[in-house]
C-alpha cells in the first residue's frame, strides 16, 4: 500500500510539473487558479488583518471570483458584481428597516433579490444579489455604516482581483486559433487525398456517406474558429500584457480576413462529397479524371511548405482535370450527367476558393502557440 501511495504522489507530482512546464490549458488554468487564490489572500490581508474592516469576508471573496478568464470579463465582472451587491444589500436594508423583523424582511426581500439575481444581463453574478440580501438580514447589519463598508469591502476586493488579472501574467486566449487555423488545412488536404484515393480503388456509395460526414465535421472546425476568435479577440481588449505575452514564436493570431475563405473551402469539400454520396455509380472514364483532381486539389491545401508555384500548379493540375470532367459530363455519356452535374458545379467553386490559398499561403502550423 505504502508503494502505491508513494507512486500515486509522483505521478501527482509528475502532473503538476507538466502543468507549469508546458504551454496549454493545464497551465493556464493552474496559473489563473493560483492568481484567484493570491487575490483573496492578499485581500484578506489588507482588509481583515491590516484594516480590520468589520465586514472583512466580502474582499477575499469578491477577488476571488473576478480573477477571472480575461482582463475585459474581470472589468465586466466587477461592474456587474458591485451593482449587485449594493442593490441586494439596499433591498434587504430597506425590507428590515421597514418591518424590524427578520423573517418579513425575508419574505420582502428575497423574491425581489432572486428575481435580479436571473436578469441574463447580470450573467451569474446576478446570484449575489439575494446572497448579500441573506448576509445583511442574517447579521442583522443595515446601519448606514455597515452598508458602506460593504460596499467599500467589495470594491476593494475588486480592485484587487483586477490588479492581479491584469498585472501578473495577463491571459492571452491566441494558442486556439493557431492550432485550428493550421487544422484546417491539414484535415481538408488529409480528405480530398482520401477521397481521391477511394475514388480511384472503387466507388462505394456506404464510403462516399462516410466522407461526407468527415466533410461534416471540417465545417465544425471553421465553427469552432470563430468562437476562438472571439475569445482571442476579447483576451486582448484592456490587456496591459498582451505585447509582453508575445515573442517572436508566439505571434499575434493570424488575421482574421482569411477565415472566411476557409469557410467557403470547408463548405465546398462538404456539397462535393454530399454529391459524391448522392451518386449510384461513377461510370468511366469519370474515376479516372476525378481521382488526380481532387489529389492535387488536397495538394494545394498540403503545400504549406513548399512555393507559390509548386501550389499553382496543383491548381492548374485540378482545374485542367475539371475541365475534362465538365466535358465528359456535357458530351452527355450515358449515366453521366444527371449524377455528376451538382459535383461538377461543387469543384469549379471549390478550385476558385483556392486561388488566394494558391498565391499566398497562410496557414499556420499545428502546434501549440504558447
Amino acid at each position: 500500500m505504502w508503494h502505491a501511495l508513494t507512486w500515486e504522489a509522483a505521478a501527482v507530482g509528475r502532473s503538476v510539473r507538466r502543468c507549469f512546464a508546458e504551454a496549454g490549458p493545464e497551465r493556464d488554468t493552474a496559473v489563473q487558479s493560483l492568481k484567484a487564490a493570491g487575490a483573496a489572500l492578499l485581500a484578506w490581508a489588507l482588509a481583515g488583518w491590516w484594516w480590520n474592516a468589520p465586514m472583512a469576508l466580502l474582499a477575499p471573496w469578491t477577488a476571488l471570483f473576478l480573477v477571472q478568464s480575461t482582463v475585459y470579463r474581470s472589468l465586466l465582472t466587477a461592474l456587474q458584481q458591485v451593482v449587485v451587491v449594493l442593490t441586494g444589500t439596499l433591498l434587504a436594508a430597506g425590507a428590515l428597516a421597514l418591518t424590524h423583523n427578520t423573517m418579513a424582511a425575508m419574505a420582502l426581500a428575497l423574491p425581489l433579490t432572486v428575481l435580479l439575481g436571473n436578469y441574463a444581463r447580470l450573467g451569474t453574478q446576478g446570484l449575489y444579489a439575494p446572497t448579500a440580501a441573506l448576509f445583511v438580514l442574517a447579521y442583522g447589519s443595515y446601519s448606514g455604516f455597515d452598508i458602506m463598508h460593504r460596499l467599500l469591502e467589495t470594491l476593494l476586493g475588486a480592485a484587487i482581483g483586477i490588479a492581479v488579472n491584469a498585472g501578473v501574467r495577463p491571459p492571452v486566449h491566441s494558442r486556439r486559433v493557431h492550432h485550428l487555423r493550421g487544422r484546417l488545412p491539414q484535415d481538408c488536404a488529409y480528405l480530398l487525398h482520401t477521397v481521391a484515393d477511394g475514388v480511384e480503388e472503387s466507388y462505394d456509395q456506404e464510403r462516399a456517406r462516410g466522407w461526407y460526414d468527415s466533410a461534416v465535421r471540417l465545417t465544425d472546425v471553421v465553427t469552432e474558429l470563430r468562437t476562438a476568435r472571439r475569445w482571442s479577440d476579447e483576451s486582448d481588449r484592456f490587456n496591459p500584457g498582451r505585447r509582453l505575452r508575445r515573442s517572436a514564436s508566439a505571434a499575434a493570431p493570424p488575421p482574421a480576413d482569411r477565415d472566411f475563405t476557409w469557410d467557403r473551402i470547408t463548405e465546398r469539400i462538404r456539397a462535393a462529397t454530399r454529391s459524391l454520396s448522392e451518386a449510384a455509380a461513377l461510370p468511366d472514364p469519370v474515376p479516372g479524371i476525378l481521382s488526380p483532381l481532387l489529389r492535387a486539389a488536397g495538394d494545394v491545401l498540403d503545400s504549406r511548405d513548399g512555393t507559390a508555384d509548386e501550389r499553382h500548379r496543383a491548381l492548374d493540375t485540378a482545374t485542367a482535370a475539371q475541365h475534362r470532367l465538365a466535358s465528359v459530363v456535357a458530351d452527355g455519356r450515358p449515366g453521366t450527367a444527371p449524377a455528376l452535374d451538382g459535383l461538377i458545379t461543387d469543384l469549379r467553386r471549390l478550385l476558385e476558393d483556392l486561388s488566394p490559398v494558391a498565391d499566398s499561403w497562410d496557414g499556420e502550423t499545428s502546434r501549440d502557440a504558447p
